[in-house]
């Protein structure tokens, strides 16, 4: 069953803070517990030979022993910290299955490591036993009480609930829901989105390209003053950091979140606006993480491009569209009118295609976007010579 995330602020008094910070410590303690005995049995079984595991049953049992002798443990609630085995085992079976599929070493999820307390923002985990929601409030395990912004209503009883603390320093919960589906009425038009750094997003429709909006670049002039003063103010090497160091380092992530909540906030609206006036979506499924080592990258992060594509799709879904996930590769190469395909890769300068074949010239992004069309089986409206390609698309489910 697909699950959605509903996310909400917090309002935590002195007092809860105080019980969040302590049922924190107590997890965390555990996390590092989990750490120390994987590495244990990873030496031993290194030095002797044996297949000893470690799995989610033993640490099972580590926990068990650990709260019986442990009157600082037991006073907590055993909820969370039984949910951070489980997140412990998920990433280190994550981290051994990348070793066994052989994976290069910067694509591996990496072993878990210890939590530090000064490094690591609390993060607690709650199954349906752990929680309730009572009069507006949010009831943890261990009597401990959160009022709740809601900003909207739940659409049904939550599952699970993750109580956090941002880099900001702000407390939000997170439910776990069913996904519904909520369907719109049919439109009867399909539309193709090429992703690009000039412009986020552009598609066969003039009316729904997504323009750059620069959040990164107008927040530049003030994040450049920050990084100044915390410049000044950085710590010797292993020594504490200053309270006008902390400052400053939180002035920074505060900017840094503004920016971020406003990408997030515009690729919402686009994908909806999207998804409500077409049927059909023939998505670029292009992965810009390449992009992070190359000359574009400030500007390639700034158009958000990973964050604007994982919200369509999640839009599409949620309103029962099809969206089809289109393989990139010769995008820019390929004619949307004959398919017929340049010889040579064009480079980044030419904007504008033309076709040696037909002789068709349109703008390069739109001509991708219209090739998104063709491989998806998709006949834009006015482009009946339009074919299907080789390659069929996959859906995203």
């Amino acid at each position: 069953m697909d699950v959605a995330r509903y996310t909400y602020r917090l309002r935590v008094s002195s007092t809860a803070q105080a019980a969040l910070q302590a049922e924190w410590d107590r997890s965390r303690w555990v996390w590092n517990e989990c750490v120390a005995k994987s590495k244990h049995v990873h030496e031993r079984n290194k030095a002797t030979g044996e297949r000893e595991t470690c799995g989610p049953a033993q640490l099972d049992r580590m926990l068990t022993q650990a709260r019986r002798h442990t009157p600082w443990l037991r006073e907590g609630s055993s909820v969370p910290q039984q949910q951070i085995i489980r997140d412990f085992g998920a990433a280190r079976a994550k981290a051994q299955k990348d070793i066994k599929d052989r994976l290069p070493t910067h694509r591996r999820a990496g072993m878990p490591r210890y939590k530090r307390k000064r490094e690591t923002d609390p993060s607690l985990n709650h199954t349906r036993r752990g929680f309730r929601v009572k009069d507006g409030c949010l009831w943890l395990a261990g009597g401990i009480v959160l009022r709740v912004v809601w900003s909207r209503e739940l659409p049904a009883d939550p599952s699970s609930v993750r109580v956090y603390r941002d880099v900001i320093g702000h407390w939000h919960c997170s439910f776990g829901v069913p996904a519904q589906v909520e369907p719109l009425p049919a439109t009867g038009r399909v539309i193709g989105v090429d992703w690009g750094v000039k412009e986020t997003a552009t598609t066969t429709s003039d009316a729904h390209d997504l323009a750059h909006a620069e959040y990164g670049r107008k927040a530049q002039p003030r994040l450049t003053r920050y990084d100044r003063m915390m410049a000044r103010r950085k710590p010797k090497k292993g020594g504490a950091a200053s309270k006008g160091y902390r400052e400053a380092k939180q002035l920074r992530a505060k900017q840094c979140k503004k920016a971020a909540r406003r990408r997030v906030d515009t690729a919402r609206k686009w994908a909806k606006r999207v998804v409500r006036d077409h049927d059909a979506i023939a998505v670029e499924d292009f992965r810009p993480k390449f992009l992070a080592k190359t000359t574009m990258a400030r500007k390639a992060a700034d158009a958000a491009i990973g964050i604007t594509k994982r919200v369509l799709i999640e839009m599409g879904r949620k309103h029962g569209r099809t969206v089809h996930l289109v393989h990139p590769a010769y995008t820019t190469m390929d004619c949307a009118q004959c398919g017929a395909r340049a010889k040579h890769v064009l480079p980044l300068g030419m904007r504008v295609y033309t076709c040696s074949v037909c002789g068709v010239s349109s703008p390069r992004d739109k001509n991708s976007a219209r090739v998104m069309l063709v491989r998806a089986g998709l006949c834009p409206a006015g482009a009946e010579d339009i074919r299907p390609g080789e390659a069929l698309p996959h859906q995203a489910v």
